[in-house]
């Protein structure tokens, strides 16, 4: 098979949310496809049959399609998208259509539409039965950011912003390009820009919009007064409101002092009619994902604590009066986005972070009882999304070299430890992906390091073997976190490595999770120090075995993957031949509040006026005097997480004190990879940078897509 040609991401085809009717006959996915034209990510929303009988049906066509879910009689669907009206199917390449102008459709400056300002998010629905395009439910200014629907099916709760008219002046201002006025402590977040005061509500949104014809705007919404979201990160986490069969609502808010400066949430319930919110938990928790069981006797919901994430998230259940851990001796935390899947009144389904695996647990929620289940996942796919509808359980799989798919199966065979015949693949999204390019192989590896084993993922080419063959390039990525792990996944970006002759090594070190709190509070306080330890001492477990060529190593990493490197660089300067930190954090002390995250910050070092010590210690740029490794250095120019000015700090650092570096800014880019072009190009600049300074490479710059002159 041919080389994965770095521009083949614009036919990628990436799975998404998955819902399955009530009835379990039915499942509803999105995906997110490339629009190349618009250098656009395009979400859309498809439609199968759980028993695979027929292709799935796409319903939508544009861009932000998004939170499927089925009405209770399963005839409706309702998701959230920022829509006009559906268009052209406008995602992938064709390269024997013509390209088509039209003047007089065309904007200023050849801009599409009428120079009105974007639409918002709003609740659009399906209706299945009788066919058709999508209503839309809701028409509120500010957008609808959640719904969920009533259990008789003829109204949905929403939350929405609810700005007052000082509020919503400065808004105006802001959109015209006024000042940012604030005296939040929390006062940006990454991906939502700079916060304001305006608060979220919960509102009911009646049968004449939900049945009718008529949008739902505030006005003729019943706004909840009690039910509104607080917290520092409210912004981006919502209220996650939840319609139990007892008429009660669920919902995750902050009633204490200073909502800016806690990651405390917690868990309450209101009526639909209004009045008082109950709360069910009382602090110290940070909660999210309230999920009732079908009779709306019982509350599912995470619970993290709230001060320390090395702490597992546990899954808690509420009858009532009182909440209980049904997964607190599990020691392992509950997976990033996991859900409780209710199959009865007693028993949910969830997912964990389990040794390095995304693994289903069956919980008995009376006897606040787990057990492990599903054995016949495998080791070599990933978990990605759990959904229970009726009788019927539809996963995401990730697989290395098969894509990334949505698969059906009846409950009762989740208890299988073989994988059961009645497992159906209800997509092949990336088919001709995975059918024309060379796809790679996987294989898990344990390594000893300080008195731990540590285990990592190896992809590689699928004539590469191990221990035969000889010893290949290698590509050391690392995951983002810390608190967080790696297992095998189908990336683009593997593919893109390993077909050129790469392998690429994925550490779970030390400070990740997946392997219970003592693995991971190892790290606690203390960055670059036994991470660093377990990646270089996996990277020389490679070589030793013969696998990898010592003087062909490379490194990338985004996020915490990015901050590791530089301690890499700094503390084993000969222990990679070239490095691509992206979006990194270098200087602890200068990144506290220019990024989004000083509470996590304060959790874990305290104030940087008061525990200076610690945090320059955990600070790489300290110790920049001793890189000598050439530096690919990537940052986005809008992202609050990791801000820009550390990855300048860096570079301009590395280059005073003598190393070979570059650096890459996106300069309307998040926290993110981004869309479709900016995906591209990064990847270009790192096989690039690779070639550019690997010893084996004799003309580095023959396959540089942007023609640069060597400067070395």
């Amino acid at each position: 098979m041919s080389e994965l040609p770095l521009d083949a991401y614009y036919d990628l085809t990436q799975i998404g949310e998955i819902a399955v009717s009530p009835d379990g006959d039915r499942a509803a996915f999105t995906t997110n496809e490339s629009d190349p034209d618009a250098d656009e990510s395009v979400s859309s929303l498809f439609v199968v049959p759980t028993d695979g009988s027929r292709d799935p049906h796409r319903l939508t066509r544009v861009s932000g399609a998004s939170s499927p879910t089925w009405s209770p009689d399963g005839d409706r669907l309702g998701f959230l998208a920022a829509r006009d009206e559906d268009s052209d199917l406008r995602v992938g390449r064709d390269e024997d259509e013509e390209e088509e102008e039209d003047d007089e459709e065309a904007g200023p400056n050849g801009a599409g539409g009428n120079g009105d300002e974007e639409p918002k998010s709003q609740v659009w629905v399906f209706d299945l039965a009788l066919g058709g395009d999508a209503r839309q439910v809701t028409d509120f200014a500010e957008g609808v950011r959640e719904f969920d629907w009533a259990p008789d099916g003829e109204r949905v709760v929403v939350t929405a912003r609810d700005p007052t008219d000082a509020e919503s002046a400065y808004l105006e201002e802001r959109r015209d390009g006024g000042p940012v006025e604030t005296e939040r402590i929390q006062h940006k977040l990454d991906g939502a820009g700079y916060l304001d005061t305006v608060t979220s509500y919960l509102f009911v949104v009646g049968e004449d919009a939900v049945l009718g014809d008529d949008a739902a705007d505030t006005d003729s919404a019943r706004k909840l007064e009690d039910a509104y979201g607080r917290g520092a990160f409210e912004g981006l986490s919502g209220l996650q409101p939840d319609w139990g069969e007892s008429g009660e609502i669920a919902f995750v808010s902050y009633r204490g002092d200073d909502p800016d400066s806690t990651l405390e949430t917690d868990v309450f319930t209101v009526s639909p009619d209004g009045g008082d919110a109950t709360a069910v938990t009382e602090g110290g928790l940070n909660c999210n994902s309230p999920t009732w069981s079908p009779s709306g006797e019982r509350l599912a919901f995470s619970a993290g604590d709230d001060e320390n994430w090395c702490i597992p998230t546990e899954a808690r259940v509420w009858e009532g009066e009182e909440h209980v851990s049904v997964t607190g001796d599990l020691d392992r935390t509950l997976a990033r986005g996991a859900s409780f899947e209710w199959v009865d009144d007693e028993t949910f389904y969830t997912l964990v972070g389990d040794e390095a695996r995304t693994r289903l647990v069956r919980c008995d929620a009376a006897d606040a009882d787990w057990e492990r289940t599903f054995e016949a996942q495998g080791d070599d796919r990933a978990v990605t999304g759990l959904a229970i509808g009726g009788d019927t359980a539809a996963m995401g799989f990730a697989h290395p070299s098969k894509g990334h798919d949505p698969y059906a199966l009846p409950v009762d065979d989740l208890a299988a430890d073989e994988e059961p015949d009645s497992l159906t693949r209800l997509a092949e999204v990336n088919a001709e992906l995975t059918d024309e390019y060379e796809m790679p192989e996987v294989r898990r590896v344990t390594f000893e390091n300080d008195g731990w084993e540590i285990s990592g993922v190896l992809y590689h080419p699928p004539e590469y073997e191990p221990g035969e063959s000889d010893p290949a390039p290698t590509v050391c990525a690392i995951h983002g976190g810390p608190v967080s792990y790696d297992e095998p996944t189908f990336s683009f970006a593997h593919a893109a490595l390993t077909s050129r002759g790469y392998l690429v090594f994925r550490p779970n070190y030390r400070g990740g999770s997946s392997f219970g709190r003592k693995f991971c509070e190892t790290l606690h306080g203390q960055w670059g120090t036994v991470e660093a330890s377990d990646i270089a001492a996996g990277i020389e477990s490679l070589v030793d075995r013969g696998w990898t060529d010592p003087d062909r190593v490379f490194g990338y990493g985004f996020s915490y993957g990015g901050i590791a490197q530089g301690y890499l660089v700094t503390q084993y300067p000969d222990l990679l031949t070239a490095a691509a930190p992206e979006h990194g954090i270098y200087d602890l002390r200068s990144a506290y509040g220019t990024d989004d995250s000083h509470i996590w910050m304060e959790n874990e070092y305290g104030y940087p006026w008061e525990n200076a010590e610690a945090i320059d210690a955990s600070s790489a740029i300290t110790d920049i005097g001793n890189v000598e490794t050439p530096l690919l250095v990537a940052a986005g120019g809008q992202d609050w997480r990791c801000p820009p000015s550390q990855s300048e700090q860096l570079y301009v650092a590395a280059q005073q004190a003598g190393a070979e570096c570059r650096l890459v800014v996106y300069e309307d880019e998040h926290h993110n990879i981004g869309d479709p072009d900016r995906a591209i190009h990064r990847l270009e600049e790192i096989t690039a940078w690779y070639r550019r300074h690997d010893p084996e490479v004799t003309d580095p710059d023959a396959d540089d897509p942007h023609g640069r002159e060597s400067e070395e």
